[in-house]
């Protein structure tokens, strides 16, 4: 199945000139083609010019879009004239694939507005968004209200559409694993199971014993276990880690795998301490990093919907994300701060890589029972931070997002650390306190926040707060009835 296939609708209406709806064709197939996009769309022998009119026209290529539902992760609409408003709602309403849709239409030339060649595409793109509002259907704008597919910002928007609905096919699908209990320490994390999976995201449980138990069956000469040491061995610098502990490490690292593969999880939520370091002796940190770097992102404390915000902001950019505290402000710096935690980041923030010991932990534990810890400094790079959270109380999913970028500032500390400089912080800090939010939030290396507003608020139905403009006072945009569409 290719996750880049998208169903394309060409509208078209009678008393417009036909060619246009010819030539936006061949023009949106080039275009597919150079970004690696699979279009689904009718033959030029099913319907006049392969366009979509008539009622019939709607029939046909609903049945084409069903035909190809498990591919189809978005639909295209192509305004090249007027187009008929009825026939792309009914063909979108008939193929029932709740899919994202983008809506562009195409712009007139000014010396080409006679009978014979005008578009009209600016009234007529109006018209098709009042009936997909009508028919309760969601839907995304382009940048500019009309615009030709060879314009830069088409083609960003059209690569951001991709992703929206690679974030919203995702989030509907996702299965996380919950490996333990929620540290008692830590009211911050819970969350409701029940809210989640009404929303299409389901939670699979497992006590930590039975993960630690059956990693005490194993033994250091089985290949299973020699097969993970050596990957992890050559993921990161061991530093002065004794074989004792990368052998717990990797036996571990079995299990947890196994957990997985049984379960067709996407990502797992980690009892990380201190039940692990108390009863078992090392740190499961490195296979969580391990995990995250390969796109199956793992976040401490059972964090699952810090986990689920590590998967949204991960399918946002294809990139890895980490779950970090938002730990200590920057000396006297208002907007920057230190992004902190023991050390499970994915390897992708840490060129430095090291295995090591959590010296904190290790203080209640004994730091000899920490190693697995991983130590490094994440540099300079693009930031998109994000939370999803449960708001139990109201029912309601919700999210905080943004942009902001690491920097290579001095800190000299241990573990995993960053420094983040981020427009509007104190602000975002005061919004956080405010709403209840946990002191887990995700980095990114990315600039997504945008891709995620309309995934999350506009598909998903979910309360999200942007904070983008150093000037920008808290004013989150809710969509009650779920039927209200992105205001690009």
């Amino acid at each position: 199945m290719n996750m880049k296939s998208i169903g394309v609708i060409i509208g078209n209406r009678d008393f417009f000139p036909d060619r246009l709806v010819a030539e936006a064709r061949v023009e949106i197939v080039d275009l597919l083609k150079k970004l690696n996009i699979n279009g689904i769309m009718l033959d030029t022998e099913a319907t006049k010019l392969g366009g979509v009119e008539t009622f019939q026209d709607a029939h046909k290529c609903a049945a084409l879009f069903r035909a190809h539902r498990d591919e189809i992760i978005g639909v295209l609409v192509v305004l090249p004239n007027f187009g008929d408003e009825r026939g792309i709602a009914e063909t979108l309403k008939l193929a029932d694939l709740n899919v994202p849709v983008l809506v562009q239409g195409y712009p007139d030339d000014l010396d080409k507005l006679d009978v014979a060649r005008r578009r009209d595409s600016w009234c007529g793109k109006i018209s098709a968004c009042n009936n997909l509002y009508q028919f309760g259907i969601k839907y995304t704008l382009t940048t500019k209200h009309v615009v030709h597919p060879t314009d830069p910002s088409f083609i960003k928007d059209l690569n951001d559409f991709v992703a929206v609905c690679r974030v919203t096919k995702g989030l509907r699908n996702v299965r996380i694993g919950a490996i333990g209990a929620r540290p008692g320490g830590f009211n911050t994390v819970r969350y409701s199971e029940k809210i989640l999976q009404r929303n299409g995201i389901s939670v699979v449980t497992v006590d930590l014993s039975e993960i630690l138990g059956n990693a005490n069956k194993l033994h250091a000469q089985d290949l299973k276990v020699k097969e993970r040491l050596d990957k992890i061995t050559s993921y990161a610098s061991r530093g002065r880690t004794p074989d004792e502990a990368l052998i717990q490490m990797a036996k571990l690292d079995v299990v947890l795998g196994d957990f997985i593969e049984a379960n067709a999880l996407d990502a797992t939520a980690i009892q990380c301490w201190t039940s692990v370091q108390q009863n078992y002796g090392c740190n499961v940190c490195t296979s969580m990093s391990m995990m995250s770097e390969n796109m199956m992102p793992s976040g401490c404390e059972v964090d699952v919907t810090g986990t689920l915000s590590m998967y949204a902001l991960q399918l946002a950019s294809g990139s890895p994300s980490a779950l970090v505290d938002w730990n200590n402000n920057y000396a006297n710096d208002d907007n920057k701060c230190v992004l902190f935690h023991c050390g499970n980041w994915a390897k992708s923030f840490l060129p430095d890589i090291e295995i090591a010991t959590a010296p904190i932990l290790g203080t209640s534990v004994g730091e000899e029972n920490t190693w697995g810890a991983l130590a490094g400094r994440t540099p300079a790079m693009p930031l998109t931070y994000g939370r999803i959270s449960t708001d139990d109380p109201r029912g309601v999913m919700k999210a905080y997002i943004g942009e902001g970028r690491l920097t290579d500032d001095s800190l000299k500390t241990f573990g995993n650390r960053a420094v983040a400089e981020i427009p509007n912080l104190q602000n975002l800090m005061q919004y956080i306190c405010r709403n209840g939010f946990e002191h887990h939030v995700v980095m990114n290396a990315s600039k997504t926040a945008g891709i995620l507003k309309e995934a999350l608020g506009n598909y998903m139905g979910w309360e999200v707060q942007v904070f983008d403009e150093p000037t920008q006072q808290p004013n989150p945009t809710r969509m009650p009835d779920r039927e209200l569409v992105s205001q690009n």
